[in-house]
C-alpha cells in the first residue's frame, strides 16, 4: 500500500499536540490504512509499540465496547501502569454510543494523543464540538487522487500510458482496494456495488431510520445521473411527480442530505462573482467517487463532461480549496477555488473540438474582472492558451502541483 504523503505532511504538525485529530471519510476510501501509517511514523519518531493501543470498532471482536463506559474502562486498564504519552487510534468511533464523553475523559486524564475516524459527518455536529471547541482539527480522506492512482496501479498496469492510465481511472476511480483486485473489471464492480450498498444500507439507511429504501435509491439514481449538473429539490419532485409520484422537495433535501453526511455526495453552492454572493438556488453535486458511478448507474465514458468535472473538483479538494461554482451574468465558471489568499478559476471540457467551444470555455474567463490564475483544462494535448489563461491537459494538470 503507497503512503499517503500529502494527508500525513497535514497531520504531522498536529501530533503530540493537545488536539483530537478527527480522520473522516466515504466507508472504504482508506482510512483505517492512514492510521496504520501514522502509526508506523510514531514507531518511526521512537515511540514505544506497547503506548500505541488502536481498537476497530467494526470487528465484532470489539462489539462489548460499543458504550463509552466499557470502552473507558477497558482502555483505563490498557494504559495502567505504562510510562510517557500514550497514543490512542479508534477506527468508526461513531460505533460507539457516547463516544465523545470517552474521548474527552481520555484527553483529561492521560497524556494521551487521540486519532478518531469516522464515515459520517454527524461525527462533528453534536456533542463532539460542544465538548472539544477548539480541541479538534478533521481531516478529510477521499479516494485515490490520480497520482495515486498511477502509483498504487503501477506493479499491473505497468506498460501502459499516462493517457491510458487516466482511462482506466476515468472508469475504475479511486477506492483503494482495487488494487488488491489488479484492477479486474467484473470483480472490481462487484466489490464497488457492495461498498456502495454498505454506505446506503449502514451509513445513511440505518443511521437515518429511514423506512422507504426505495424512494432512497431513486433519489441516489436521479443525483448519480446528474452529477455536476445544477439542479434543485423542486426539479427533482416534478421528475417524480412526472412518474406519477408525489414526493416532496422537503423530503428529497433530507435524504441527500443523509446522503451528504454519509460523504457519498458533496454539495457545491453557487455564487455571483461580479455580485460577490453565495446563490441559495440550483447547487451542484459530485459523488465521492466516479468508480462507485461507474459500478451501480454505468456510462461514465459517455457522461465524460461530467465525470472530469468531478474528477478535477475532488482533486482541488484534496489541494485544499474551499469551491463554489461561478456565476457571472448568465453564464457559468465551472470552479472558483480559494485557499487562504489565492484564487484559481476553472473551466473543463473533454475537447475544445469547435471555436464556438473555445470561445465559450475562454470567453466566460475573460469576463472575470481580477489577475488571480484562470485555467481551462480539457483532453486536447495541444496547447489552447490566450489571453493570459492557461490551457492545460488535464492528466498533466492531476499529476503537478502548482496549482
Amino acid at each position: 500500500m503507497i503512503k499517503r504523503t500529502d494527508l500525513l505532511n497535514k497531520i504531522s504538525g498536529f501530533i503530540d499536540k493537545d488536539i483530537i485529530k478527527v480522520l473522516t471519510g466515504l466507508r472504504r476510501c482508506g482510512k483505517s490504512v492512514f492510521l496504520s501509517q501514522i502509526q508506523e511514523m510514531l514507531l518511526e519518531r521512537g515511540v514505544d509499540p506497547e503506548n500505541i493501543i488502536s481498537f476497530n470498532f467494526e470487528d465484532m471482536s470489539n462489539d462489548h465496547l460499543l458504550d463509552a463506559v466499557s470502552l473507558h474502562k477497558e482502555v483505563k486498564k490498557r494504559v495502567s501502569g505504562k510510562k510517557g504519552k500514550i497514543y490512542l487510534f479508534f477506527d468508526e468511533i461513531q460505533e460507539v454510543n457516547e463516544w465523545e464523553r470517552c474521548v474527552n475523559s481520555f484527553r483529561v486524564e492521560f497524556d494521551s494523543d487521540i486519532y478518531v475516524t469516522g464515515s459520517n459527518a454527524k461525527l462533528l455536529s453534536g456533542e463532539l464540538a460542544t465538548l472539544l471547541t477548539g480541541r479538534y482539527i478533521e481531516i478529510k480522506v477521499y479516494p485515490f487522487s490520480f497520482s495515486e492512482f498511477i502509483e498504487i496501479s503501477s506493479p499491473v498496469l505497468k506498460n501502459f500510458s499516462k493517457s491510458e492510465l487516466f482511462r482506466k481511472y476515468i472508469v475504475s476511480g479511486g477506492m483503494p482496494f482495487l488494487s488488491n483486485l489488479e484492477f479486474e473489471k467484473e470483480i472490481s464492480f462487484q466489490y464497488l456495488s457492495d461498498v456502495f450498498n454498505s454506505v446506503l444500507l449502514k451509513d445513511v439507511v440505518k443511521r437515518n431510520k429511514i423506512r422507504d429504501v426505495d424512494l432512497l435509491g431513486r433519489i441516489v439514481q436521479f443525483v448519480l445521473a446528474n452529477i455536476g449538473n445544477t439542479f434543485s429539490s423542486t426539479s427533482i419532485s416534478k421528475y417524480f411527480k412526472s412518474e406519477k409520484r408525489t414526493v416532496a422537495p422537503e423530503t428529497i433535501l433530507n435524504y441527500i442530505k443523509a446522503c451528504e453526511e454519509a460523504f457519498l455526495f458533496h454539495k457545491v453552492l453557487r455564487e455571483d462573482i461580479l455580485g460577490k454572493k453565495i446563490l441559495q438556488i440550483s447547487e451542484k453535486y459530485f459523488v465521492a467517487d466516479h468508480g462507485i458511478r461507474e459500478s451501480v448507474y454505468g456510462n461514465n465514458e459517455k457522461d465524460i463532461n461530467l465525470i472530469l468535472e468531478n474528477i478535477v473538483f475532488f482533486e482541488m479538494l484534496r489541494r485544499g480549496y474551499k469551491i463554489n461554482i461561478g456565476k457571472v451574468n448568465n453564464e457559468e465558471i465551472d470552479f472558483v477555488c480559494r485557499k487562504h489568499n489565492e484564487t484559481v478559476y476553472i473551466q473543463v471540457a473533454y475537447l475544445l473540438s469547435s471555436e464556438e467551444t473555445i470561445k465559450r470555455e475562454f470567453g466566460v474567463l475573460n469576463k472575470v474582472p481580477d489577475n488571480y490564475p484562470k485555467l481551462v483544462l480539457s483532453m486536447d494535448q495541444f496547447d489552447f492558451s490566450r489571453n493570459g489563461i492557461k490551457h492545460i491537459y488535464i492528466p498533466d494538470f492531476l499529476t503537478d502541483n502548482k496549482f
